[in-house]
C-alpha cells in the first residue's frame, strides 16, 4: 500500500486522495454479535434506549434512577462498554450515567455515508441529540476522538459542568499528517486529502482544532488523562490541549497505553472524583 501510494503521489494524487478518503472515514469490519458480545464486559449494560439522530438509530444505555447526568462518550472503532467502568461510581455518588454508541459503532445504525464511516459531526450531533433527551450534561467523559467531538458540540452550545478527556485527540489536521506518514504519500496528495476530508463533513479542519476552540470559547473544568506509551494518540496532544485550555488540569500517566486508561481503577477513581467536585488523586 504504501508503495502504491507514493506512486500515486507523484503521477496521480487526485486519485491517491480519494483512495484515502475512504481509509479515512472507513470503521474496521465488524460484525453485530461481536459487537454485543463486547458492549457490557462486567455484564451490567445499564437500561438501554434508542433515538433517532439524523436518520438512523442511536443506541445506549443508562445507569441509576436520579440525579445529575453524566455522559461518556467513546472514541473512533469504539463502543460505549468500552466506559462502562466508570458507571458503578457515577452512580454510587449521585449521578446518572449516560452512555451511547456512534452513528456505525456498536449497536447503533450506520451514518450517512454507510454502515462502515462516520465521522466526528456525527459524533457530536449523536452527543447533542441524547443530552436533549436525557437532560442537561452535570459531566462529560470522553476517549480519544469522542473527545474532539465533546468539544465541538461544547463550542456549538452544549452546557456541561466538568469535562475528563482520556487520551483526547487534539487536531484532526494534526493526525492528518501522521496518517500520510503511515501511508506512505506525500503534500500533494495530503492536500487534495484534506479538501476531500472538509467537503465531507461540510467545515475547514481548523473547526476541529481541539486547542483552539479551548481558546475561543470558555470550557467547564477539565481533566486530561494521557499515557506517555499512547502509540494511537501521543501524549502531546493531551499536553496540547492542557497548555491552551485555562480551565484544564493534565495528568500524564505510564504503561497504560491507549485504552487500558479506561479500566484502570487510579484513572477511574479520578475521574470520578473529578466529576463529584473532588480533587483527582493520581499517582505520576
Amino acid at each position: 500500500m504504501r508503495v502504491a501510494f507514493q506512486v500515486l503521489e507523484r503521477a496521480a494524487p487526485a486519485i491517491g486522495a480519494r483512495w484515502a478518503e475512504r481509509i479515512w472515514f472507513r470503521l474496521p469490519k465488524r460484525t453485530a454479535r461481536s459487537a454485543l458480545a463486547r458492549l457490557a464486559p462486567s455484564g451490567d449494560p445499564g437500561r438501554r434506549f434508542t433515538i433517532r439522530v439524523g436518520g438512523t438509530d442511536v443506541v445506549g444505555g443508562t445507569w441509576g434512577d436520579a440525579g445529575p447526568v453524566v455522559y461518556l462518550v467513546h472514541g473512533w472503532a469504539g463502543h460505549r462498554g468500552q466506559l462502562e467502568a466508570f458507571a458503578p461510581g457515577l452512580v454510587r455518588r449521585g449521578f446518572r450515567v449516560v452512555a451511547f454508541d456512534a452513528p456505525s459503532h456498536g449497536e447503533s445504525g450506520p451514518g450517512a455515508f454507510g454502515p462502515r464511516s462516520s465521522s466526528i459531526p456525527e459524533f457530536a450531533d449523536a452527543l447533542a441529540a441524547v443530552v436533549a433527551q436525557h437532560g442537561p450534561a452535570e459531566g462529560i467523559v470522553a476517549h480519544s476522538l469522542g473527545s474532539v467531538a465533546a468539544a465541538i458540540a461544547l463550542c456549538d452550545g452544549l452546557r456541561a459542568g466538568r469535562v475528563a478527556m482520556i487520551a483526547p485527540m487534539a487536531s484532526p489536521a494534526s493526525y492528518a499528517r501522521h496518517f500520510a506518514r503511515i501511508l506512505g504519500f506525500g503534500p500533494r496528495t495530503l492536500a487534495r486529502l484534506t479538501r476531500r476530508v472538509e467537503r465531507r463533513v461540510g467545515a475547514p479542519m481548523r473547526h476541529f482544532d481541539v486547542p483552539e476552540i479551548g481558546r475561543a470559547v470558555l470550557m467547564p473544568p477539565t481533566l486530561i488523562v494521557h499515557d506517555r506509551a499512547d502509540r494511537s494518540i501521543p501524549v502531546t496532544d493531551g499536553i496540547a490541549i492542557a497548555e491552551a485550555w485555562p480551565t484544564a488540569r493534565l495528568h500524564v500517566t505510564s504503561g497504560l497505553g491507549h485504552r487500558r486508561l479506561l479500566r484502570e481503577p487510579e484513572v477511574v477513581g479520578a475521574v470520578v472524583d473529578f466529576m463529584d467536585g473532588k480533587e483527582p488523586r493520581l499517582a505520576g
